[in-house]
């Protein structure tokens, strides 16, 4: 079963050597103004043997910020930045894509480079607390985004897939799922819009495939995936949706015509929706299927329901996990005490199997 790992495949324009892919971790440990470091281009080429490295959320903007030192790629020294990471990721003959994360209301003032109030589809405040430098803070209520803004932050996503292209990367996946800005467009829960944006099923889809079309115009289609979690199955970031079953093929019909380079799903559910969109997908499906070991997860390659399969805590924990699932060797177990911040610990100095 695990050889179906193993054979190598595209990911658009992207060659991967093989199916074992490294999924996106926010791991907060950029500069206080978003800039990717040394520490960083470290931890990153560490794991450059998987298929592929999608990372962390990265803000297209300063209003795209949800969280204290995360990644940016909007200025000329977050290109900068990310540049060291993605020279050290080549010269290990690693991929990378950089994952371009607007969270929308999922923020809070004092995470932002201009303290401003966090936008979204509708104002209405999302549920529980967020850590700030001062501690846990309530979420504010966000500003709706008026028409002609919405327009703008599709523009924000553009120029960051062009910064992101200026910084070396191989290409840029769009964070549309989690319960961030993209996916608060699909859901009712957080989208009472009345204009072009809201209300139907093809109104709310409209931003993802705008943004999605404005990156694949500017970068390539095939240097554009795009990553969904019908249903939100992790249940984050107080996001409800009720017609998934609707939605979701109504959206991966309308991405379908555009090429992309892939699909990522975050899945923990409905496999039966999983089926349905696997058939409506026409490129490269990435699957991220969590809680579930690497022999499932490589039998959705051998049952083609997945083309590449990504692994998140897992290859935070293991540099060197491809070669240790290729070995059968023993797996790190993930410390969650060092997920979000800090320094190496809990980043670079989880050990290889040889050492």
């Amino acid at each position: 079963m695990l050889n179906a790992l193993w054979n190598p495949t595209f990911a658009g324009d992207i060659p991967l050597p093989h199916r074992l892919a490294m999924a996106p971790l926010t791991r907060s440990r950029s500069t206080p103004e978003g800039v990717p470091t040394e520490l960083n281009a470290e931890y990153y080429a560490q794991r450059a043997s998987h298929a592929l490295l999608i990372t962390e959320g990265t803000q297209p903007s300063a209003d795209g910020q949800g969280y204290p030192v995360t990644p940016g790629i909007y200025t000329e020294e977050h290109i900068a930045g990310w540049r060291k990471v993605t020279d050290a990721v080549h010269a290990a003959d690693g991929r990378i894509v950089i994952q371009l994360m607007h969270v929308g209301r999922i923020s809070h003032p004092d995470n932002t480079p201009h303290g401003r109030q966090p936008v979204a589809p509708s104002a209405i405040k999302p549920a529980g607390v967020t850590f700030t430098a001062s501690g846990l803070q309530e979420m504010p209520e966000p500003r709706a985004l008026s028409t002609e803004e919405v327009t703008a932050t599709v523009d924000d996503f553009r120029r960051a897939a062009a910064a992101a292209i200026a910084a070396g990367a191989d290409g840029v996946e769009i964070h549309g799922a989690n319960g961030y800005l993209v996916h608060q467009f699909l859901s009712t829960h957080t989208n009472q819009r009345t204009d072009r944006y809201g209300g139907s099923i093809d109104n709310r889809i409209r931003f993802a495939v705008e943004v999605a079309t404005a990156v694949a115009d500017e970068i390539g289609a095939g240097r554009t995936g795009i990553r969904i979690s019908p249903g939100n199955p992790f249940k984050i970031n107080d996001l409800v949706e009720s017609d998934t079953d609707e939605l979701y093929p109504a959206l991966v019909q309308a991405l379908a015509p555009l090429d992309l380079a892939y699909l990522h799903i975050g899945h923990a559910g409905d496999d039966d929706l999983l089926h349905t969109l696997r058939k409506l997908w026409p490129t490269t499906l990435l699957l991220n299927r969590a809680g579930t070991d690497i022999p499932t997860r490589a039998k959705d390659v051998e049952d083609g329901l997945a083309d590449v399969i990504t692994v998140g805590s897992l290859a935070l924990a293991n540099p060197d996990l491809v070669e240790r699932v290729r070995s059968g060797a023993p797996l790190n177990a993930p410390d969650p005490d060092t997920f979000y911040g800090g320094g190496a610990a809990g980043y670079t100095d989880y050990p290889t199997h040889t050492g």
